[in-house]
């Protein structure tokens, strides 16, 4: 502004010189105002552009800070992205795994509960008095619905525990202190001791000793005392921890297993007396099949497949003598059953054919009808004595109810009959089968070669020449019937 005032002072001093000659001094001071007016004008311009230069290296430093700042901040912008997207696809899987282990934990709860909840029912009386608090801490835990869920699990963890250690405990027998009644009623202090399923008792200072059993009404057991040297026994054991068990709980069952070990024939005597008529249908079942077997085997031995292309080739050329002489030689059913066709081919081929097929395959089917009775009347047999048997033992229910050993042990002995009524039926079904299979492959046999037989019959050109008289197929004496052969033309 100032440099463009100086110009129009020295522009007007110049108009004026050229108007006004006489104010020619006047005129020169005014440039020369103008003229310090324009290098001062300059100087502060030159200063000002120093003073913007200077200023600009900052200000461009601090702009490519910036824009490396936003760069950064732009790939932080696009890696949270990423992470959020991958989050997002993640979130489904992270909350059905969170589902899976919240039902996990409910389904190992309420296995704690159910546990916490039935232990106490498989405990002898007595133990009520050692393991009672810790029952009690793990059943409060289950029911209280605002108890925190890791609390309650370390509360059924620690019964779990708790219940661990008693296992080991009772491995060998264990002993702990505790409060029992006598007869009369009357506390007695003492020690318990657990020995297998049975729990002892003696009081302090030679106290009553004798049996623990349940008292109804009251959670402290009752005492019954033995007498003479078995009370003295028991107070010893629980007392000192060693000696021998002078009861047996098991009322000689025990020993009368370890006597009688249970074997094949101890169960078939617990089978009641159906037992005998099954033990005579699996002998019948397996006398059938080692018969069949041995049978099959033989037959087996007597194919000859010479033979046959032999029988087969003397028909083809017409040689029905030589043909039925060769089945009458040989032990092979199908050449026995085309023998017998071919002897008797004057009355019908196909019907004597049919005839010797059913005389063949009866001996297959031997014994097939003796092991389908058996597969069927075993298992009958097997239910008549279960339903006998539990007839017996559920008669018991209106008698004595304190045994009920006696009931579940006549139940599971009537059971023996059926099991064992299944099983005859179970293994005589398969070589039933096996020899059915056997018979359909002999009458397949049989059926093929017959078929080819009467293809071979029927060729044409042919001429009739007598034969011999054909033997007969059950005595074996020639038969006084004429017979004619063919013979190619």
């Amino acid at each position: 502004m100032k440099s463009f005032q100086a110009f129009a002072l020295v522009l007007f001093a110049a108009v004026g010189l050229a108007q006004e000659p006489d104010q020619t001094p006047t005129m020169n001071r005014l440039s020369e105002s103008a003229r310090a007016d324009l290098a001062k004008s300059t100087a502060e311009l030159a200063a000002l552009r120093e003073e913007i230069a200077a200023a600009k290296m900052p200000l461009a430093e601090q702009l490519t800070a910036s824009e490396e700042k936003l760069a950064n901040l732009r790939h932080e912008h696009e890696r949270v992205t990423r992470l959020v997207d991958g989050g997002n696809l993640e979130l489904p899987a992270i909350k059905a795994e969170i589902k899976a282990r919240q039902d996990e934990l409910g389904y190992v709860a309420n296995l704690l509960d159910e546990y916490a909840r039935t232990f106490e029912t498989k405990l002898n009386v007595c133990e009520l008095q050692k393991l009672g608090r810790a029952i009690k801490t793990a059943k409060s835990a289950s029911e209280d619905t605002a108890l925190p869920q890791q609390e309650k699990f370390e509360r059924q963890i620690a019964f779990a525990n708790v219940t661990l250690e008693r296992i080991f405990d009772c491995i060998g027998g264990m002993r702990f202190p505790g409060v029992a009644v006598d007869l009369q009623g009357t506390l007695i202090n003492g020690q318990f001791a657990m020995i297998g399923p049975i729990a002892l008792f003696s009081g302090k200072q030679g106290g009553a000793a004798g049996l623990v059993i349940p008292q109804t009404g009251s959670t402290n057991p009752l005492v019954r005392p033995l007498e003479g040297a078995l009370q003295l026994g028991i107070a010893t054991l629980v007392e000192s921890g060693e000696g021998s068990v002078p009861v047996d709980p098991s009322l000689g069952g025990a020993l009368k297993a370890l006597v009688q070990k249970t074997n094949l024939i101890h169960i078939f005597e617990k089978g009641g007396p159906i037992m005998w008529p099954l033990l005579f249908a699996s002998i019948l079942a397996l006398g059938t099949v080692m018969e069949r077997f041995f049978f099959l085997a033989a037959e087996k031995v007597r194919r000859d497949a010479k033979a046959l292309d032999a029988f087969f080739a003397a028909a083809g050329r017409g040689d029905v003598a030589g043909a039925i002489a060769i089945s009458e030689k040989s032990k092979f059913y199908v050449l026995r059953a085309l023998g017998y066709a071919l002897a008797h081919r004057e009355t019908s081929l196909q019907s004597a054919m049919m005839s010797a097929q059913a005389q063949e395959l009866k001996r297959y089917r031997r014994g097939l009808p003796i092991l389908d009775t058996v597969i069927t009347l075993a298992p009958l047999l097997g239910l008549l004595g279960t339903i006998v048997g539990m007839m017996g033992s559920f008669s018991l229910i209106g008698g004595d109810l304190s045994a009920p050993g006696a009931i579940t042990g006549g139940i599971a002995e009537a059971l023996i009959a059926t099991a064992f009524g299944l099983g005859i039926a179970i293994t005589a079904l398969l070589p039933f089968n096996f020899l059915n299979a056997r018979t359909d492959e002999a009458r397949y046999e049989i059926e093929v070669a017959a078929t080819q037989l009467e293809l071979l019959m029927q060729q044409p050109d042919r001429v009739i020449i007598p034969a011999a008289p054909a033997q007969s197929p059950t005595s074996g004496h020639p038969t006084h019937e004429p017979r004619q052969i063919l013979v190619n033309s």
